[in-house]
């Protein structure tokens, strides 16, 4: 039994257990409270499951989670289609482009969905829509009413929907606009047109296609109450006959499954599609690729069937039941070492001295909950890192002891205010008090709980003891289970909550409530929270966390460079004026935060918190300085319509620290030492890292070793510095891809000489 396996096992026997006496459950030091106090928000029931499905923690924070939680769903947004279920039965639409000016002379994009086809059964009327099942991007959903059903299979880069009925005919309503008759060249098939859409329906062997005034009717052969209906790229007669080939293969499962390969340093993702063959010739199934999948991809099929646009750009679509994908992983170590000028190093002293004295007070300036607190803590444990490497120990320890001393009040379970609540009602860590929905809406967990969790690390990299099970470790491998969970189909934690693996990103809605879809803003605080499980997994001697914060890591900067910052140019549509994404829903993109459409902060939320982790953010100098440009623009902008920035120079230090990723000197040269500093970072911190970049140069991304936390740096004169951060008690050989070897030495931060 695996170190999760055991914490659940005890965690569920503990709940059990508890007595009335008591509400906390201890976990080594610290406990997690049974019941959240009086005053506080409970979790949200997800009843619109089936009974199965409400033996497993809801999978809430997905693209289809809004199933759950009502009892018709919001619009789901799989690609190339969009689905609802309402109380007539499931809509279908493949929904377009619609372009919508804003206040801040740039536009939205969104793809809403209209009822193009309802799939309607007519011997009931289904009494709601249930969660019946899903894979890692495929959903079940069944529509019940006492012993009848209408079950629907819906998937992400599916042209399919794939529909199954316990009774009697179903109904095919078709919106206004469109047209059908039945093909020339097959009875079964039913070809729907619209304007620059085609449809095509797929009626069992049997089954037969009537038109009614308003709608039509397949009727269904007793032992055949199956259809399917596709989107398809064109209507031509071998295109029909493709698709004619993959109908009857129903979609039953699909999985993304991740290997490490650590000597190319890659990480090769295999997705399956499980299906079941209904009748006559067993064919593969239609998998429809986003652009992060097929591009540079050498693996793919030969031959595509077509393809069709949509929000992530253009889909390929290919008849098989897999693919596999390859991302290089491109390294990282959790803190740079000292800065060597003298009268630098004097400089960041001075500032770790000021900042140092405030720390307490620095560690929660805003809010008071779970996300603040974890951002401050990260403030602080990045406060302490510099003072470490700098030589400052007596400063090193005293910011340890306040970080350690103020996890340890929310952790150990003991405050009615402060406090982490396990609910078995969803599966979920539930944190007080509640800050951005986290609790009423399961909000932002990977955020949260990504901030805790790389604090955590910080500690344990400079405390072994804190972070055992038996002391703290406990209390945050909970939070790690919230988030990472490796398992499918546990009772206590869903399969990774707030990862998508088909899209390749998470979301941070927990309950999906939005015509839009899902979203996620801070595309960057989804990897501080995958970089935490490297780090923590590394320290716990967990290889398992290790490959998975891997896999979570290099899989979304594909995605974030793809969908937020398009560096490929693929995916944004022409209309759009911005030059990044800062909010990318389900079924809409926009250039605006969810607090304030101010453009530093825009632009801000996909960078923050930059630690030695972003270096990712160096991949496209191009677009770096293209971005610095669009934001300055849209300054100009934001103050034409009368308005300001309060203070003006508002996040100054992370657009510093972003440009001398590219360019150390341009970096240093934006950087106001006394202008405002954004409250997850500090001066010193941010001074730290503009004098380093300007000493070794810039990452070098084209480097990989044969490790997992390493880096590489290239001044402009052509001098390489190499890193490796060893988390073992033996030394190592690591290898760089050009051939250097460096000995990095236990338990550290080793840097070529």
């Amino acid at each position: 039994m695996n170190k999760l396996n055991t914490l659940m096992a005890t965690l569920l026997l503990t709940t059990s257990l508890s007595h009335a006496s008591t509400d906390v459950v201890q976990v080594g030091a610290g406990g997690w409270r049974t019941q959240p106090s009086a005053a506080d928000q409970k979790v949200p029931e997800a009843p619109f499951r089936t009974p199965d499905m409400l033996q497993r923690a809801a999978p809430t924070n997905q693209w289809y989670s809004s199933v759950m939680f009502t009892r018709w769903s919001e619009v789901l947004h799989a690609l190339p289609l969009t689905a609802k279920a309402t109380q007539n039965g499931l809509e279908i639409g493949f929904p377009k482009k619609v372009i919508t000016p804003t206040d801040r002379k740039d536009v939205e994009v969104t793809y809403p969905h209209t009822a193009d086809i309802t799939l309607r059964p007519l011997s009931f009327r289904p009494e709601a829509a249930l969660l019946a099942g899903h894979g890692d991007w495929s959903v079940d959903i069944s529509f019940p009413n006492q012993d009848q059903s209408l079950k629907t299979t819906v998937a992400h880069g599916s042209p399919f929907v794939f529909a199954t009925l316990s009774h009697g005919d179903l109904g095919f309503d078709l919106a206004a606009d469109l047209q059908a008759h039945i093909w020339s060249r097959d009875a079964r098939v039913l070809i729907v047109k619209g304007v620059s859409k085609t449809y095509a329906a797929f009626a069992p062997t049997g089954g037969t296609w009537r038109q009614g005034a308003l709608a039509w009717t397949l009727n269904l052969p007793t032992d055949k109450r199956y259809m399917s209906v596709a989107v398809m790229p064109n209507e031509n007669d071998s295109t029909v006959q493709q698709f004619l080939a993959s109908a009857y293969t129903h979609i039953s499962n699909t999985k993304a499954e991740f290997r490490v390969d650590q000597d190319k340093n890659e990480v090769v993702t295999t997705f399956l599609v499980e299906t079941h063959n209904k009748e006559g010739v067993r064919a593969s199934t239609i998998v429809g690729l986003y652009p992060h999948h097929y591009f540079g991809n050498k693996d793919l099929p030969a031959t595509a069937v077509g393809s069709l646009p949509s929000i992530r750009g253009e889909l390929k679509f290919y008849a098989a039941d897999k693919f596999t994908t390859k991302s290089v992983y491109q390294g990282f170590v959790p803190y740079w070492p000292g800065v060597k000028d003298t009268a630098k190093s004097r400089a960041i002293v001075s500032n770790l001295s000021k900042e140092s004295s405030r720390a307490r007070r620095m560690m929660l300036e805003i809010g008071q909950g779970p996300y603040w607190q974890g951002k401050g803590l990260q403030r602080i444990s990045h406060l302490m890192t510099v003072a470490d490497v700098q030589g400052e120990t007596a400063t090193r320890d005293k910011l340890l002891a306040l970080i350690k001393k103020r996890a340890e009040e929310w952790l150990s379970g003991q405050s009615a205010r402060t406090y982490f609540h396990y609910s078995p009602t969803l599966g979920t860590v539930a944190s007080y008090p509640e800050e951005y929905d986290a609790v009423k809406d399961m909000n932002d967990h990977h955020f949260h709980y990504g901030y805790w969790i790389r604090a955590a690390a910080d500690i344990g990299m400079r405390d072994p003891e804190w972070i055992k099970a038996e002391k703290w470790g406990g209390m945050i491998d909970l939070l790690v289970a919230d988030i990472a969970t490796a398992q499918r189909g546990r009772k206590d934690f869903p399969y990774l909550r707030n990862f998508d693996p088909y899209e390749g990103h998470s979301w941070a809605s927990g309950t999906g409530m939005s015509p839009d879809g899902n979203n996620q803003e801070s595309s960057s605080e989804a990897i501080n929270a995958w970089v935490g499980l490297m780090l923590w997994g590394s320290l716990q001697g967990r290889q398992d966390l290790v490959d998975l914060g891997t896999y979570l890591y290099a899989t979304e900067i594909q995605s974030i460079n793809h969908y937020w910052f398009d560096i490929h140019g693929l995916t944004l549509p022409p209309e759009y004026k911005n030059v990044e994404v800062s909010m990318l829903f389900g079924g809409k993109l926009a250039h605006n935060t969810w607090w304030i459409d101010e453009p530093r902060q825009i632009h801000g939320i996909n960078l923050l918190p930059l630690t030695a982790s972003s270096t990712y953010l160096a991949a496209s100098p191009v677009f770096t300085h293209k971005n610095m440009a669009a934001l300055e623009q849209e300054i100009d902008i934001y103050q034409g319509r009368g308005k300001r920035a309060k203070p003006d120079d508002i996040w100054q230090d992370l657009f510093a620290k972003y440009v001398a990723l590219v360019d150390p000197k341009k970096g240093l040269a934006r950087w106001n030492e006394w202008g405002s500093i954004e409250l997850g970072d500090t001066r010193t911190h941010a001074q730290h890292w503009l004098f380093f970049l300007n000493e070794v140069g810039t990452p070098d991304l084209s480097m990989t070793a044969n490790t997992k936390f390493y880096a590489s740096f290239k001044a402009a004169t052509g001098q390489r510095t190499y890193m490796v951060y060893n988390p073992t008690k033996l030394p190592l050989d690591v290898r760089f891809s050009d051939g250097y070897i460096l000995k990095a030495l236990p338990v550290s931060l080793t840097v070529s000489p």
